[in-house]
């Protein structure tokens, strides 16, 4: 160690060491963020170094506290932080910072990197992600806790920057954790005066402090972001507050001891050699030398290690001790952190009769309900729209009222709820779902592309699905969010087309155990004959033959309520002497998992197919081909009851029938 390290206490030689290990980072890759991990190296050391209980040789343990970092662009902090403190990362996998497959991505992934716990980077998402997982911490704490067996006890923490605050998801979200109590989330701030463009004076003058506070938060100022002190006491400060959520702003520079400190130079590119070199004599490093781990540093930064084992060790003898005290307890909480369902729980599902029509909304809401005693995990609510979307639990309690009750009542708040969701999916333990309006998914777009890139089991429950919910027209008539849903990798879509349909959507939802979507009808649809089809094996498949004909002529492919046009234009034409299959097809995702022989089987080659789907026809033509048609919906509404705005912009079986025929001319 050079004599002027040597002269430093152990604390801030640790603290400059991740300083400088980002700032490396960033100047290998010539690309990155290195201002906000200079400016806030102090808090990351104090959590993963003294204050978070962790244990990086086992990143998953149940009751680690998590730390979210909002503000993703710092990942060069965090990486640095998780291979300091002994997580499976090496000084090679920092040296490949932004490189193809390397372990240490341009910013925080999940499933990537050990000790990653959410995907970030979309500005405010980190924010909700973090409300999700202290809702979901004090859910399971209501649930498995006993006297004298606090099993799940545990701190949610997050850094979130001024652009975090700025995206209006950080409103809803921070709204909603203040109603619902979560005194376990901590939030701490980097407030550093200075966003990408210039001076936050420029477009951000909140003051954050009155809007947490009206927020029902609890809100502290730190003056100095190098205060360790401080710090650890606002910290101490907000634990000691368990009824409100914590939001702690601390005046941080950013890019300390850079020559670009204080400025938007530093925020987002590399220092250049010159102001590296700048940097580290600054803090007395040698200026030589990249990626320099002082062993002291490195010593000091692994003791978090050996704090963890013991920490975890302590809880694995708590819950020895429970499991024996209660040992039906104990084996849902294996097998919910497990992600593995009851054996059994699907014989709760319900097989719907054809006697009633029934929307599928309402078979949702009923197998919902059905299967809510043996999927004890299933938890979550809609934004406000319980009474139209069916998603709550019969008789239920309110989470906000009772901790353990597995109703949540989000609000008008369908990004930050759908963002939450991902929050309590990635915290695990719950199979979460969040439900509101299909046109709103538009709200909630970014959540469910982040439930996508993470591959959690975040489950969104869409219903009013069409122009045939009617009156309240265009405005909350979806047209272009199927597509745009299907385009997103990794979601699984359902549009089902009856109750039996709908039972099997709900199954395998539950089973895939990643994120799924679900766009459900307003409107009463006929129910398909449970004794002539298997509804579960059917949908298994993606799209299935409901009516067949020997020699098909056309094959109607309808999807949702727009299947019985498809089946009764399938009468029009018998009646004509045309011969036509028709087919449902409720999962684009599930049906290109299929073989390719199952594929033609279905779909085969040179009969000529239409589709029917009241949405944009953009993506059909994959499945119906050039010499196809689909009978969808190009434009927007319009404001009329649901079967006559069907019937007037096509989906009428006398219009489908039509457009089969000019396909055979």
């Amino acid at each position: 160690m050079t004599s002027s390290l040597a002269s430093l206490s152990l604390d801030q030689l640790s603290i400059d060491t991740l300083r400088l290990l980002a700032v490396d980072t960033v100047e290998k890759a010539k690309s990155g963020h290195p201002g906000a991990p200079l400016g806030c190296a102090p808090i990351a050391y104090l959590l993963f170094h003294k204050l978070m209980k962790h244990n990086p040789a086992h990143s998953k343990w149940a009751d680690r506290d998590r730390f979210v970092l909002s503000n993703g662009h710092a990942s060069a902090l965090l990486y640095g932080s998780l291979f300091l403190s002994g997580y499976k990362l090496t000084l090679d996998d920092l040296k490949g910072f932004r490189q193809w497959g390397s372990l240490t991505p341009g910013h925080p992934e999940s499933g990537e990197t050990d000790g990653v716990e959410v995907t970030t980077g979309p500005l405010g998402q980190g924010i909700a992600m973090a409300v999700g997982m202290a809702a979901a911490e004090k859910h399971l704490a209501a649930v498995y806790n006993r006297p004298g067996y606090e099993i799940v006890n545990h701190y949610t923490y997050a850094l979130c920057g001024d652009g975090d605050l700025m995206e209006g998801v950080s409103h809803e979200a921070a709204a909603l954790a203040g109603t619902l109590g979560l005194g376990k989330l901590i939030f701490l701030y980097d407030d550093n005066l200075v966003s990408l463009d210039g001076p936050t004076e420029l477009s951000y003058t909140d003051n954050y402090l009155e809007r947490f506070e009206a927020y029902h938060w609890h809100v502290q100022r730190v003056a100095d972001g190098n205060d360790l002190n401080a710090i650890e006491a606002a910290i101490d400060a907000a634990k000691a507050e368990t009824a409100k959520p914590s939001f702690i702003a601390v005046r941080t520079v950013i890019g300390y001891g850079s020559p670009r400190a204080g400025t938007n130079k530093v925020h987002g590119e590399a220092l250049g050699a010159a102001d590296t070199a700048a940097t580290k004599k600054f803090f007395g490093f040698p200026e030589d030398k990249s990626f320099y781990v002082p062993d002291d540093a490195l010593a000091n930064w692994r003791k978090a290690g050996g704090r963890g084992a013991a920490l975890e060790e302590d809880w694995n003898k708590l819950f020895a001790g429970y499991k024996q005290a209660f040992p039906d307890l104990a084996g849902e909480f294996e097998r919910t952190q497990a992600r593995k369902l009851k054996a059994g729980w699907e014989k709760s599902i319900p097989s719907f009769p054809v006697e009633k029509p029934v929307a599928t909304r309402n078979a949702g809401g009923a197998v919902m309900n059905a299967v809510a005693e043996v999927v004890p995990e299933l938890f979550g609510g809609a934004a406000d729209l319980t009474t139209s979307t069916k998603t709550i639990f019969k008789p239920g309690a309110n989470f906000h009222v009772d901790p353990a009750g597995r109703n949540v009542f989000f609000g008008v708040r369908e990004f930050g709820m759908c963002a939450a969701v991902n929050g309590m999916a990635a915290h695990g333990g719950l199979i979460p779902f969040g439900s509101t309006f299909f046109c709103f998914s538009d709200y909630a777009k970014p959540a469910i592309r982040l439930a996508a890139l993470m591959e959690i089991h975040s489950l969104f429950i869409f219903t009013h699905d069409s122009i045939g919910l009617g009156e309240d027209g265009p405005t909350h008539q979806p047209v272009e969010h199927l597509t745009m849903l299907r385009a997103v990798p990794n979601l699984t879509d359902f549009r089902p087309a009856d109750a039996n349909e709908t039972a099997a959507a709900w199954r395998l939802a539950l089973e895939r155990k990643g994120p799924c979507f679900m766009a459900l009808s307003r409107q009463d649809l006929p129910v398909i004959d449970p004794a002539q089809h298997d509804a579960y094996a059917s949908v298994s498949k993606g799209a299935y033959v409901l009516q067949d004909v020997e020699k098909p002529q056309v094959v109607l492919i309808g999807t949702g309520s727009e299947l019985w046009p498809a089946v009764d234009a399938a009468k029009l034409l018998a009646n004509d002497g045309i011969r036509a299959r028709v087919v449902s097809f409720p999962s684009w995702r599930i049906f290109e998992e299929q073989t390719a022989t199952y594929k033609a089987s279905v779909l085969p080659a040179g009969v000529p197919k239409l589709a029917v789907e009241a949405g944009a026809t953009l993506g059909w033509w994959k499945y119906v081909g050039a010499d196809g048609g689909v009978v969808g919906l190009d434009r927007f509404g319009a404001s009329a009851p649901g079967p006559v705005a069907l019937k007037n912009l096509g989906f009428s079986a006398e219009n489908v029938a039509a457009r089969a025929k000019a396909l055979l001319k």
